[in-house]
């Protein structure tokens, strides 16, 4: 895990804060303490618009930021000025902050408190990773959100949820980002272990001689040409008396160099130590229920491993039988993703639980679709669709739903010589990745989410950090927390 800063809450700025920061609205009366009028502010180009900053020089004392608050400022704008706030501080240490105090009037001071607590949080991330130069950490080592004492109870309440969620995602973010050759799938069900005994849940560990036995066709075959043995990890978190059964699969490829359909050497090869961001952030989400109280029981299966070329690797034309019994062509090695979640939704299905989702940097076609912004959701079930949008919104990972059309393109999949083929030709190819996976979950409501464009960030933009930015896991915290059966 990353350490990050102190969170806390006060009815007065300490005399610690090296840098205060100070909302300003578009319109009326500017706080005192910045010392500058509107007028000065406007000659600086500040209007005040939400999210906007502007650092005052001052000759003695913290550093005053002005903070844009708009009208009053949305969850998720409070989130993006923390964050932009934070970036202000540059390399001091220690901030304060009102922030909270300008929620808009549908906003509960709890929810603000999260927000703020999530951007300062998320945005004070960096991967440092192996670099010899420890500085480009950031320095910040303590916040402080200053609201009366009257609403230091709920506040507090609402920085204890936003520090479980950040720290989620600074965890997806740190295993996204690291080097493959240091984080293979053994590596990462030895994190599970670790962070399930920290977390409160329950972690096994599948090898390959137990997914032979298994009879998980799919991730062994992705697994065939690597030197790197394959790990199924899953997760159990059981609260007592749970409301529902939630069950998560995440696709977890170390490394993704396409197989014997192998990528072109370019800047998205690169990235391809991101293919396992879906496991990460499954991972990553299991880390926070417990701190949140989640009343659900949540089963997760972490599909790792990476797909190589070598003279044991997949073929095109080999055939693979899935863990629930259903036989697949392999036309194109680089559509490996869906093969090994075949075989956690399978297993997922067994579990008959109330809901699956499963999550995955799974396809181009999502990404040429929508961009890096959204994430694609696709699945059998409107109304898991319509909540997890719902926590979509919350949270500021925004989805756009795709159709499932299975009555249209089904057929796309058909093989001559297997009950389907793991490619649909050249078009609508995130539809049929999702026809795919849709034949190994049963009768259970499920639904897919494709991460491909949002996982990863050119550069630091709103509660987003450069690099893997943990999409998906704030996300499928709240879902997990709040899903309740149909």
């Amino acid at each position: 895990m990353t350490n990050h800063a102190a969170v806390a809450v006060a009815s007065s700025v300490p005399t610690s804060a090296e840098v205060v920061g100070v909302p300003v609205r578009s319109s009326g009366t500017v706080p005192r303490q910045l010392g500058l009028s509107r007028s000065a502010l406007e000659a600086n180009g500040f209007t005040g618009a939400a999210g906007q900053v502007l650092a005052v020089p001052s000759s003695k004392g913290a550093t005053m930021v002005a903070v844009g608050a708009g009208d009053g400022l949305s969850a998720n704008e409070l989130r993006d000025a923390a964050a932009a706030l934070t970036r202000a501080c540059g390399k001091r240490a220690s901030l304060a902050t009102t922030l909270p105090m300008v929620a808009a009037d549908d906003v509960s001071v709890a929810a603000a408190a999260q927000a703020v607590t999530e951007g300062v949080l998320l945005a004070s991330y960096r991967y440092v990773g192996s670099k010899n130069d420890a500085s480009i950490a950031n320095p910040l080592t303590d916040a402080t959100l200053v609201m009366p004492a009257k609403a230091s109870k709920q506040a507090k309440e609402g920085v204890t949820a936003g520090i479980a969620t950040s720290r989620a995602a600074r965890l997806a973010r740190e295993l996204a980002n690291t080097p493959p050759n240091l984080l293979n799938a053994r590596d990462i069900a030895a994190q599970a272990v670790e962070l399930g005994a920290e977390y409160g849940f329950d972690v096994e560990v599948f090898d390959k001689d137990q997914l032979t036995v298994l009879g998980c066709g799919g991730i062994l075959g992705v697994n065939a040409g690597s030197t790197e043995p394959p790990r199924m990890v899953k997760l159990t978190y059981t609260p007592r008396r749970p409301k529902a059964d939630v069950a998560l699969v995440g696709k977890g490829v170390m490394y993704d160099s396409g197989g014997i359909s192998i990528k072109p050497s370019n800047p998205m090869h690169a990235l391809m130590k991101m293919d396992m961001s879906g496991a990460a952030a499954v991972l990553s989400t299991m880390t926070a229920l417990r701190d949140l109280g989640c009343r659900n029981r949540v089963t997760a299966w972490l599909m790792c491993t990476d797909n190589m070329p070598s003279g044991s690797a997949l073929k095109l034309g080999d055939v693979l039988t899935i863990r629930n019994g259903k036989t697949v062509e392999v036309q194109n090695t680089d559509a490996e993703g869906r093969l090994i979640l075949a075989d956690g939704l399978s297993l997922a299905a067994e579990s008959e639980p109330d809901v699956i989702v499963d999550i995955a940097t799974l396809t181009g076609s999502a990404m040429a679709a929508l961009g890096t912004e959204y994430a694609a959701v696709i699945g059998s079930s409107q109304p898991v669709v319509d909540a997890l949008i719902a926590s979509a919104d919350t949270t500021d990972e925004p989805l756009w739903q795709m159709p499932l059309a299975r009555d249209k393109y089904r057929k796309l999949l058909d093989s001559v010589v297997a009950d389907m083929r793991n490619i649909g030709g050249p078009y609508a190819g995130a539809t049929t990745a999702a026809i795919f996976l849709s034949e190994f979950v049963g009768d259970v409501p499920w639904a897919h989410l494709d991460i491909a464009g949002p996982m990863n960030a050119e550069g630091d933009a709103g509660w987003k950090s450069k690099g893997a930015v943990g999409f998906g896991t704030r996300l499928l915290v709240d879902f997990a927390c709040g899903f309740e059966p149909a």
